[in-house]
């Protein structure tokens, strides 16, 4: 299974001893974490600019990822021109989820499927970990 993460998610789990950065830990036995240099980027400048102390911890977040490179063609959906390197990547990278909590901008697309990838927030990500088995309920 293969999980690409979004810029927020990247940021959120940059903070020390977060709880997303606790589950991302634990996702890594289950599945290939993906990202994509656009998606680092993003995380990086943001937390240069609102949490420079946490950029050590993104860091050793960011070893942890397969890096995949920027890309961008056309989705055929309504989706803001700053999204689409992020939906683009993970549809290039093969992988079965998005992770986002983009609510603004990916809001409209939770829990559907996009060029074979399903966009999903935490809550919907562990939903599906446990219909397909790899948690319990």
């Amino acid at each position: 299974m293969k999980i690409f993460l979004d810029a927020n998610i990247l940021f959120s789990a940059s903070f020390p001893n977060s709880l997303l950065a606790g589950f991302l830990s634990n996702l890594k036995e289950l599945a290939e974490l993906i990202s994509s240099v656009y998606a680092t980027a993003e995380a990086e400048r943001n937390l240069q600019a609102k949490m420079p102390k946490c950029l050590a911890t993104f860091k050793e977040l960011e070893k942890s990822l397969k890096m995949i490179s920027f890309q961008i063609f056309d989705l055929e959906i309504p989706l803001a021109s700053k999204d689409q390197p992020i939906l683009c990547g993970a549809i290039a990278a093969k992988a079965d989820f998005l992770l986002t909590g983009d609510k603004k901008d990916f809001g409209h697309l939770f829990g559907k499927t996009v060029g074979g990838v399903k966009i999903v927030t935490v809550s919907l990500l562990v939903e599906e970990l446990q219909r397909l088995g790899f948690l319990e309920s």
